[in-house]
C-alpha cells in the first residue's frame, strides 16, 4: 500500500505530494507511470511539451523518423498493446511514433496522471523529511518519496553561436524546436547547417520543395541506407505471432536491435566472399550494415576499414560529381560517430538544385542580414536550419538545479563527466532514479527503458518489504562502475570517438567535458547485470531506515 498523503492540486494548496514524481513523458516517463501505477505508488507525471512524445514531440521537422524497426521500437510489457497496434511503416516516422504513444497513454487511461506544459526547473532533496522538493518554472512546487527523471538525451539542443545571427532577415529554425505550423520551403532558398542524422532527413525532404538548398558539412558522415517500406496485414500479423521471441531476439542483440548478430570475423572470409557479405548488409539497410556483416567490425581495424572503404565506394558510384563524392566520403573509423539512417541521402547531391558546402577548411564566419559567409562568400538564404546536435545525454539533466544531500549541485558532481551506478542511480543523491540516464547502454531506447524501470520497480519493492526509506549508490560502487566504462570503450575503436566531435563522448560542445557517456559493453550484458543484481540483493546500493538515514544527515 502507498504510505503518501492524498496528493492536491498545486494550484488549491502550496505543495502537492506524490510518492513518485517523473519528469518527461516520453519512452522512460511513461514507462515509469506504469511501474509505479502496478507499485500501487501515487505518481505524477510532469511534462515540458504540450503532449506526449518525448523526443518525438519537439522533433517534428520534415523527414524525422527513427533509425530502428518499428516492431524494436515500442513497449514491451503488453502483448494487449502490442497486439492493437498495426506499425505502417519499417522505419516510422516521427507521426507514426508519436500517434503510437497517444495511443497507448489513451489504452492505459495514463492522461490523468500526466501534467503538460510544465518545465521543472529544480530538485532539491530534503535530508529532514526525506522528500525531493519539486520547482516549476510557472512556480508551482511538488514533493514527492521517489524523483524519477526521464528527461531523454536529446532535450538540449546545440544551439547557434554564430555572430549576426539577430541580424538574419529570413527565417532560422532549429530541428528540436519546430513549429507545429508548416513550413513553406516552395520556392524558397535554404541552408542547412549540419550534415547528421537530422540534417540528412531535412535534406531528403526540403530538397523536393525548395527552390535551392545549400549543405554545409563539417565532418562528413557514413550515411546508411534505410531501406524502408510499407508494413502489410501479414507482416505486422507474423510481428504479433512472435512478440515473445522477438522480445528474445533484442535483449540478446549487442545494441539490442530486433537482428541477429553477425557471427562471421572478417579474416575467415575470401576477399570475394569478404564484398559479398558487406553488399548483403548494405543493402539489408540500417544498421545491419554494421551487425550483420562481420562480428569485429567494432574491433579490428582491418575488418572497420574494409566496411569504411566500402561505403565510400558507394557514395562515389551513387553522386555524380566526383569531387562531392569525395567531399562526402568520410576517413575516419566507421561508428565513431553514430550513422544516419536515411532514404536517398546520396541521390539528393544529384539533384540541380542541391550543392554541399564545405566549411571543415573554411567554416562559416558570420550570418548576414541575407544569409551567411564563409570566407570571402556569402551565400543567400531565405530559410536557415541549424541542425547541430545536442547537448546530449548529460545535457538535460545539467540544465536542471538539481541536489542532493548536503546541497550537493549535480553540476558539481558531474564536473569532469557523469558518475553513476548502472545509469540509474548516484551517490549523494537518495531515492533519485534516471531512466536513459548516462551510462546505460549506447543500445535502442526501448529495451534499455524497459530493463531500467523494471530494476527501478523491484528495487522499491524491496525497500518495501525491508522497511528501508532511501535507496542510494554506493560511492565505491559507482568509482568502479566508472571504471569500467572506460574499460569497455577502451576495448573497441569507439575509444577515438571523441577525436571525430562524437556527441556519444560530450566532444560536440565547446567546453563540456568528454567522458564516456554510455555503457559500451553491449545491451545484453548489461540487461544480464541488472537482472543479477536485483536478484541477489541490490549490490552497490546502500539502503536507510528513517533513523539511519537521520544519523547519515547528521554525520
Amino acid at each position: 500500500m502507498s504510505s503518501s498523503v492524498k496528493p492536491s492540486a498545486a494550484g488549491q494548496h502550496d505543495e502537492a505530494h506524490f510518492d513518485v514524481l517523473v519528469v518527461g513523458a516520453g519512452f522512460g516517463g511513461l514507462r515509469m507511470l506504469h511501474e509505479a501505477r502496478e507499485l500501487g505508488l501515487s505518481v505524477k507525471v510532469l511534462e515540458s511539451g504540450g503532449d506526449v512524445g518525448g523526443t518525438w514531440y519537439w522533433n517534428r521537422y520534415p523527414g524525422a523518423r527513427t533509425d530502428t524497426e518499428s516492431w524494436g521500437y515500442c513497449f514491451f510489457f503488453s502483448k494487449v498493446l502490442n497486439d492493437e497496434w498495426n506499425w505502417p511503416e519499417r522505419m516510422p516516422g516521427w507521426e507514426q511514433v508519436y500517434q503510437y504513444m497517444r495511443f497507448v497513454v489513451d489504452r492505459l487511461d495514463m492522461r490523468k496522471d500526466i501534467q503538460f506544459e510544465t518545465r521543472v526547473t529544480a530538485a532539491h532533496y530534503d535530508e529532514r523529511k526525506k522528500r525531493w522538493q519539486i520547482t516549476t518554472a510557472a512556480g508551482e512546487h511538488f514533493t514527492c518519496k521517489y524523483f524519477c527523471s526521464a528527461v531523454g538525451w536529446f532535450e538540449v539542443p546545440s544551439k547557434p553561436e554564430f555572430k549576426g545571427i539577430d541580424n538574419f532577415r529570413g527565417e532560422w529554425y532549429l530541428p528540436s524546436r519546430w513549429p507545429n505550423e508548416a513550413v513553406d520551403f516552395a520556392g524558397k532558398r535554404v541552408g542547412i547547417v549540419g550534415c547528421g542524422s537530422t540534417g540528412a532527413q531535412i535534406l531528403t525532404a526540403v530538397a523536393h520543395l525548395a527552390e535551392h538548398v545549400s549543405v554545409f558539412q563539417r565532418t562528413p558522415n557514413y550515411v546508411l541506407p534505410g531501406r524502408n517500406y510499407p508494413v502489410d496485414e501479414f507482416e505486422n500479423s507474423s510481428k504479433k505471432a512472435n512478440f515473445e521471441a522477438m522480445i528474445e531476439q533484442i535483449r540478446n542483440q549487442v545494441y539490442a536491435f530486433p537482428m541477429q548478430d553477425s557471427t562471421l570475423m572478417f579474416n575467415d572470409l575470401t576477399p570475394a566472399e569478404q564484398q559479398q557479405v558487406l553488399e548483403a548488409g548494405w543493402e539489408a539497410g540500417g544498421f545491419r550494415y554494421i551487425f550483420q556483416t562481420f562480428a569485429d567490425i567494432l574491433v579490428t581495424k582491418e575488418a572497420n576499414e574494409a566496411a569504411c572503404e566500402f561505403a565510400r565506394n558507394k557514395i562515389r558510384s551513387i553522386v555524380n560529381d566526383p569531387a562531392t563524392a569525395e567531399l562526402m566520403c568520410p576517413n575516419y573509423p566507421i561508428a565513431l560517430k553514430r550513422p544516419p539512417v536515411c532514404n536517398f541521402y546520396y541521390e539528393s547531391f544529384n539533384r540541380p538544385n542541391v550543392e554541399l558546402v564545405d566549411v571543415k577548411t573554411t567554416p562559416i564566419s558570420e550570418v548576414t542580414a541575407d544569409g551567411l559567409r564563409v570566407g570571402e562568400q556569402e551565400y543567400q538564404f531565405d530559410i536557415l536550419i541549424f541542425a547541430m546536435g545536442y547537448d546530449a545525454v548529460t545535457g538535460p539533466l545539467m540544465a536542471m538545479d538539481i541536489r542532493g544531500r548536503n546541497g550537493q549541485r549535480i553540476q558539481d558532481k558531474w564536473a569532469a563527466g557523469p558518475r553513476t551506478n548502472f545509469g540509474i542511480g548516484m551517490d549523494g543523491f537518495p531515492n533519485m532514479f534516471m531512466i536513459t540516464g548516462p551510462q546505460t547502454p549506447f543500445a535502442n531506447v526501448p529495451p534499455v527503458v524497459e530493463a531500467s524501470t523494471t530494476w527501478i520497480g523491484q528495487a522499491i519493492r524491496y525497500m518495501q518489504a525491508e522497511g528501508y526509506d532511501e535507496i542510494e549508490a554506493d560511492a565505491e560502487a559507482v568509482d568502479a562502475y566508472c571504471g569500467q566504462m572506460k574499460e569497455l570503450v577502451d576495448a573497441t575503436l569507439i575509444r577515438d570517438a571523441a577525436s571525430q566531435g562524437a556527441w556519444f563522448m560530450g566532444a560536440n560542445i565547446p567546453g563540456k567535458p568528454v567522458a564516456v557517456l554510455f555503457h559500451f559493453g553491449g545491451a545484453p550484458s548489461y540487461f544480464n547485470a541488472l537482472a543479477e543484481n536485483a536478484d541477489t540483493g541490490f549490490a552497490g546500493f546502500k539502503f536507510f531506515s528513517m533513523a539511519q538515514s537521520n544519523q547519515v544527515a547528521t554525520a
